[in-house]
């Protein structure tokens, strides 16, 4: 009977001392609290909870699991946000005492510095576009105009002249297919697809089809351009994805905000004098982000660039598919052409400061 007892002091002791450990352990906390939000630039202060009876050798402070600093004391720390990319940003402490490395980690959500300079625009000139062409993806090389147009049984890869809108070559994607977002990559031209999770290859002068990849690290194929080292694509959020130029496949991704959080829905994209400039789906606002941050920089309104009441009846009467898509590039003439989703009309716009 006694050493039952004494088995059972020591059961109790060990499971109150297991009790108390895991009390302490769990009071390890951090600030700030999840959530909370900070602009580019800002310090983060970050400060460690500890247990009243922890003795502290040294914190190691981390944000994306890339060490930023460390300490051996247990006062608040500033992590600089400069150079950081925008989005959800995972802050690690780990504690080191006597022998023993205990981690805590807290979440941020990092914005834009601070709120996109709103541009203006002029009206250069208009062009003829062709009104079957539900547009996707769009970039001006070498003098002619490539598209690429969506609607199942209707998707095409286009080459168009863009003084008269006539098209000079044309291949048709199976009907299965939903064409989206085109980047021309050297002698290639690479289509994405919108549900389909598969990519195309095509020689650029032949339109032959020269293979295919697989896209499924994406929601959804969305916008494509390219930069001439990196392709960038989207999937319907803010997100995008920065692909191998040869491989077609993610080496990073940057996530778009602004000064007050996400930017959704970004479609049609293209690469202008180390800038993105998107289109917002079902919008009339074209954004200008930084590649490397994922800030929204710049914002255009261009409602009043194509009125519904001055579109033909075919494209009014249905408003919300018929929406603002397609931004091309003319590097040498610095000429920069809008359009949408079989509008009739191509427009040589210049942006500027209001």
């Amino acid at each position: 009977m006694k050493y039952r007892i004494i088995a059972l002091i020591a059961i109790v002791s060990a499971t109150f001392a297991a009790c108390h450990n895991n009390t302490e352990t769990a009071s390890l906390g951090i600030t700030p609290d999840a959530g909370t939000r900070y602009n580019q630039g800002q310090e983060i202060p970050v400060k460690v909870i500890l247990p009243t009876s922890e003795k502290v050798d040294s914190i190691q402070y981390l944000i994306d699991s890339v060490r930023i600093s460390s300490r051996k004391d247990t006062l608040a720390t500033k992590l600089k946000t400069d150079s950081l990319k925008l989005g959800f940003k995972l802050i690690t402490a780990k504690v080191f005492s006597e022998g023993k490395v205990n981690e805590v980690s807290t979440n941020v959500v990092l914005l834009a510095a601070k709120a996109p300079e709103v541009l203006t625009y002029v009206v250069e000139k208009t062009y003829p576009h062709d009104t079957t062409s539900y547009t996707e993806g769009l970039q001006y090389v070498d003098g002619y105009l490539y598209e690429s147009t969506g609607e199942k049984g209707k998707s095409h890869l286009l080459k168009t002249d863009v003084a008269n809108g006539k098209i000079l070559q044309s291949v048709k994607l199976d009907s299965m297919y939903f064409g989206e977002g085109l980047a021309v990559i050297g002698d290639k031209i690479i289509q994405l697809t919108w549900q389909e999770k598969v990519g195309f290859i095509y020689d650029k002068v032949t339109f032959k089809q020269l293979g295919k990849f697989n896209y499924n690290w994406g929601k959804e194929g969305w916008g494509m351009c390219f930069d001439g080292t990196t392709a960038y694509n989207n999937d319907s959020s803010n997100r995008i994805f920065m692909l191998n130029k040869d491989t077609y496949q993610p080496k990073g991704f940057i996530d778009v905000y602004d000064d007050k959080g996400p930017i959704n829905e970004i479609n049609e994209m293209e690469y202008i004098d180390g800038k993105i400039y998107a289109n917002i789906y079902t919008t009339d606002t074209i954004i200008v982000i930084d590649p490397k941050s994922g800030a929204v920089l710049q914002t255009v309104d261009l409602k009043n660039l194509y009125p519904l009441s001055s579109r033909p009846a075919s494209i009014a009467a249905d408003p919300g598919n018929n929406v603002l898509n397609g931004i091309a590039w003319d590097s040498f003439g610095k000429r920069l052409f809008i359009t949408g989703k079989k509008w009739d009309k191509m427009f040589q716009v210049k942006f500027m400061k209001q």
